[in-house]
């Protein structure tokens, strides 16, 4: 198969890396808005004739339409999410299936009926979280004959040895992306009752909670979006659940920091003029703030994806817990968010490309992808999948 890969920052270099690992995959085109760094990427990594390397231009549609008129079997975007929807776009008017790891915007949505009727796979939503994080949801609703509570959690964070800094936290993804969800807000069900919370209000401390990680240790868990429209797309109604939630977390300490931010308003969506210069907030802090929280050249981070859910099974209340933890490769360099989110894409493309995923339409990770085939994967990729199932009193 091969396969067009668009945008090769951090998370785009797993995936570069595990198509061209791949037998079934025999020619890829690499195309990024920087392509003298990526042609220098693809020489130290001494990947050959296997990659071509070309220039995107994401803001340009012909950019996209002519890539994608070289016929590639699968489209791998990881361009940044606004330019998901012109993607599909250019991907349906050529034909070609496509994976992205980022959220169906409306726009993409719209799309839906025109993918199914053109026989096309869209694979969205699949990465780490999004992406991993639903599977193993799907999973483990479909161990229940009725489910009571759902709690869902994805993060990357450093190892604790790595942490050492005000916020305790090293950036494994765009730190811009960071702080724009950290202004996300959210929906949940607790106590029976849908909650909304503001984005302003997201690390206020009646919405923060404890979690322990085994192995890892003790951190602090925040809503990570809107966790209801997974409830419908599972068959679930919300308002019979106890408990509905998905959640990021950090170490301890980090919420109360960007709490604090929050409440001086430096991460709001208005520009601030000082001195005649206009200055986008959240823009000013990653500029400031990303070049002293990267990862050391021997630091490791860990991804952790973990998801808890309890309910009756043939009359019995039960517990099933399902989770990833991966960390950094230290020989490919990849971290463990590169390899969550990069080399599940990958696989997407793959599983599509090879035939294995047959479904067409506008796709769910969630109730789409065949879970054994997929655990599958990923452990060839040195990245597993625990289970625990557990009857409650």
């Amino acid at each position: 198969m091969n396969i067009l890969l668009l945008g090769l920052g951090m998370q785009g270099k797993a995936a570069l890396y595990d198509a061209w690992r791949n037998p079934e995959v025999t020619g890829i085109v690499a195309a990024d808005g920087d392509l003298p760094a990526l042609r220098r990427h693809a020489r130290e990594r001494g990947y050959g004739e296997k990659v071509t390397c070309e220039s995107v231009d994401a803001e340009n549609p012909e950019s996209l339409q002519r890539l994608m008129a070289a016929g590639p079997d699968v489209v791998i975007d990881l361009l940044p999410s606004r330019f998901s929807p012109r993607v599909g776009r250019a991907a349906l008017d050529a034909r070609v299936h496509l994976v992205n790891t980022v959220y169906v915007l409306p726009e993409m949505r719209k799309l839906e009926a025109e993918i199914a009727a053109a026989g096309l796979t869209f694979l969205p939503e699949f990465g780490m979280d999004p992406g991993i994080d639903l599977v193993l949801l799907g999973r483990a609703v479909g161990l229940f004959d009725s489910v009571e509570t759902i709690d869902s959690y994805g993060a990357g964070v450093p190892e604790e040895t790595a942490a050492a800094n005000p916020i305790r936290y090293k950036v494994t993804w765009t730190f811009a992306g960071v702080l724009r969800a950290y202004m996300r807000g959210g929906r949940l069900v607790r106590d029976g009752k849908v909650v909304e919370i503001q984005d302003r209000e997201m690390f206020s401390p009646e919405n923060v909670h404890e979690i322990d990680i085994p192995g890892l240790g003790r951190f602090e868990a925040y809503a990570n979006g809107d966790a209801l429209p997974y409830a419908a797309l599972l068959g679930l109604d919300p308002g019979k659940l106890r408990r509905l939630g998905r959640f990021s977390f950090r170490w301890p300490g980090h919420c109360a920091f960007w709490k604090k931010l929050v409440d001086l308003h430096l991460l709001d969506d208005e520009p601030l003029t000082v001195d005649g210069i206009t200055v986008d907030r959240r823009a000013f802090l990653a500029a400031a703030i990303e070049p002293h929280i990267r990862l050391g050249e021997n630091e490791r981070d860990v991804a952790v994806i973990r998801v808890d859910v309890t309910g009756t099974k043939k009359g019995r209340k039960m517990r099933a817990v399902l989770q990833v933890v991966d960390q950094r490769d230290l020989e490919t360099g990849f971290t463990a968010m590169n390899r969550t989110v990069g080399y599940t894409a990958a696989i997407g493309a793959s599983l599509i490309g090879s035939g294995r995923l047959k479904q067409r339409g506008l796709l769910s990770p969630l109730r789409d992808i065949p879970y054994d085939l997929f655990k599958d994967e990923l452990a060839r990729r040195g990245i597993g999948i625990s289970e625990e199932i557990t009857e409650l009193e």
